[in-house]
């Protein structure tokens, strides 16, 4: 009771030095993340149902969609903040990119890991409920939250490269702007491109970052296999190698088909059956 009241006090202050070394520390900071961003996604469903009549329309699976992609904005923002913090910023994982470790790093992790928990749940609660399966996606989530789990468990790794990693995420918040653009019809508007090209953009630094994650990793090889455990580092580069190989030109060649040919492949084949017109525009005639 009394860690849990230090743990309390110490956020309150926004002092991020805690004792992560503490079960206890790391469980209630994981939870924290798995419910604050529980909390952004019925925030999202709140709001929208009050505010935007596109999501009034939307079929169900769409509505959860649409929420986890809010909810994945979030996220993103929090990423980018990290992961240049980390590549720009703090001079103490700069200057040790393999076991440099930092409070706010710490923190990150932990709320990350409980993201990732929540992502992995609602994901394939959506998949049961609604009978579909995204293989690329599941992936992602799988090796992100098993990732970022043994980042928890392995206390002696280092913090830039779980940091970096996250920046991997800086596409997201563009991705949602698209995707709830594309469901009000907004696909033929200027900012719509803008925000795509952004977004193609970033998917582009994407590549880049996973090269320089490759570059960190090969040339410190030996005091990467020293620190941490041979079957982590060999679950991360697994990971990697799917990011590089596959996800990344994949996401990349599919946002850009989606700027010159605007539809949501994601729900391609509601789109044929719903009465939205082409380009995501919504029959208002239709609408309640």
């Amino acid at each position: 009771m009394a860690a849990h009241s230090d743990l309390m006090a110490a956020l309150t202050s926004l002092d991020l030095d805690l004792d992560y070394s503490s079960w206890n520390t790391r469980l209630i900071l994981i939870g924290g993340g798995f419910l604050f961003y529980m909390g952004v996604f019925a925030f999202s469903h709140l709001v929208s149902v009050v505010l935007f009549a596109t999501y009034r329309s939307l079929q169900a699976k769409e509505k959860v969609f649409w929420n986890l992609a809010a909810t994945r904005a979030v996220f993103g923002v929090q990423c980018i903040v990290a992961g240049l913090t980390a590549l720009l910023v703090d001079s103490i994982l700069l200057a040790d990119q393999i076991t440099g470790q930092q409070g706010w790093a710490f923190f990150t992790i932990m709320v990350a890991t409980g993201f990732f928990l929540f992502e992995n749940l609602a994901l394939h609660t959506s998949n049961f409920v609604f009978w579909s399966f995204d293989i690329f996606l599941a992936v992602h989530h799988f090796f992100a939250f098993l990732g970022y789990l043994g980042a928890v468990i392995c206390s002696t790794a280092g913090h830039y490269l779980p940091m970096v990693t996250l920046l991997l995420e800086m596409s997201t918040p563009f991705t949602c702007i698209s995707w709830m653009l594309l469901k009000a019809g907004w696909s033929q508007t200027l900012f719509w491109k803008v925000n795509q090209w952004i977004m193609i953009h970033m998917f582009h630094c994407r590549m880049v970052l996973t090269y320089h994650l490759w570059w960190v990793t090969l040339y410190n090889w030996h005091r990467l296999v020293r620190s941490v455990s041979v079957l982590y580092v060999a679950f991360f580069f697994v990971g990697l190698t799917l990011v590089t190989l596959i996800l990344n030109p994949y996401w990349t060649y599919k946002k850009t088909q989606q700027l010159l040919t605007p539809v949501d492949w994601n729900f391609e084949a509601t789109s044929k059956n719903s009465s939205r017109k082409e380009n995501g525009r919504i029959d208002l005639k239709k609408k309640e």
